[in-house]
């Protein structure tokens, strides 16, 4: 997935690291392993994309050990952990590649596409991680086990006892029709101002105000849903619409656009549940909602609830998703999924300033 903010590169991957020479007629040992790299998460974000572009093939996926600060990277030999250790992160010897995930991943897709479900490859585990929730029952729960079962160990079911649904109701808020949503980014396109929000939001609404029958302030101009989950409308009214996120009291400056990675604290700001806080676990995640399949989402620990749908998903000052769905609530806990904006942003034309 291309970024949508320009940033300056390193190179990360320099050759395979040089063996040392063991001299045992002195007594003399090879130097250790290096430490890896101690790093931010959005430097391990961009340290993985670097590595998992040079090692091909021989990547398995990689997360981010927020307590270490450290990036952990999967790999399916040691030729290609050698690497890893030279580039500053750590390795870790796996058992599938992401060829053989993916491959999972595309069987679930063909023969177990159950509304109820929702799949991830989780790169800690080194497998596809199945949820199947409560409403997936009988014939249908069958079939999705012997699939999975199909797959070995690349995948697992876990049974979730909540729903999952969309988080659309009937944060800052957002009304129209008897619908409420609530605001991802103010955004820029073509000179103007304009917001991103859930596709599900401007497919089921045409005209947008701040409160429950309020004047326009803002109309839909487009998005996708399902197959992706965004949306982008255009201010049609003279209203404040500063590059932030409302933090229910306060304000977090937003200022660019970025891709998370697995392991990453993030926060949530949405118009039911206000500002909520989790780890993302997951990239690429496939949910088969009742209203359609959605992939590429970013999952997360993070509670949502109705109403929520839309919201920003943020780390800092740095943009990261908008809210798609998700099951359970803030009192029980659960877990919820999120639109990439730079895929947003790349498919609106929109940019964040």
């Amino acid at each position: 997935m291309k970024r949508t903010t320009a940033r300056r590169r390193r190179t990360v991957i320099t050759g395979a690291a040089v063996a040392a020479v063991t001299i045992t007629t002195l007594g003399l040992r090879p130097p250790a392993d290096p430490e890896p790299d101690t790093l931010s998460a959005d430097a391990a974000e961009q340290l993985a994309e670097g590595i998992n572009s040079e090692l091909g093939s021989d990547a398995a996926g990689a997360y981010y050990d927020v307590e270490r600060r450290t990036l952990v990277v999967n790999v399916v030999n040691e030729e290609a952990g050698d690497k890893v250790r030279a580039a500053g992160a750590e390795p870790k010897v796996v058992r599938h590649s992401l060829g053989s995930l993916e491959e999972a991943r595309q069987t679930l897709r063909d023969k177990a596409a159950i509304p109820g479900t929702s799949w991830v490859m989780n790169p800690k585990l080194n497998k596809v991680v199945v949820t199947a929730d409560s409403t997936v029952t009988g014939a249908e729960l069958d079939r999705l086990e012997k699939v999975v079962s199909s797959l070995g160990d690349r995948a697992e079911v876990r049974h979730s006892k909540a729903s999952l649904r969309l988080l659309l109701a009937g944060g800052d808020g957002l009304w129209g029709g008897g619908v409420r949503c609530s605001l991802g980014f103010n955004v820029t396109k073509d000179g103007e101002p304009y917001f991103l929000t859930a596709g599900h939001c401007t497919n089921a609404v045409d005209s947008w105000s701040d409160s429950l029958n309020g004047a326009q302030i803002a109309a839909s101009a487009g998005g996708s849903f399902p197959g992706d989950d965004y949306g982008i409308a255009a201010y049609t009214t003279n209203v404040d619409h500063p590059s932030a996120v409302d933090t229910y009291p306060g304000a977090q400056e937003i200022t660019q656009a970025d891709d998370p990675i697995v392991g990453q604290q993030v926060q949530r700001s949405g118009s039911t549940s206000h500002v909520r806080g989790g780890e993302v676990t997951g990239l690429d995640a496939t949910v088969n909602y009742q209203e359609g399949t959605v992939e590429g989402l970013i999952q997360t620990t993070v509670c949502a609830e109705p109403g929520d749908s839309g919201g920003p998903l943020y780390a800092g000052t740095t943009g990261l998703g908008l809210a798609s769905g998700g099951s359970g609530d803030c009192a029980s806990g659960g877990e919820s999924f999120y639109q990439p904006v730079t895929e947003a942003l790349q498919a609106t034309g929109s940019t964040i300033d």
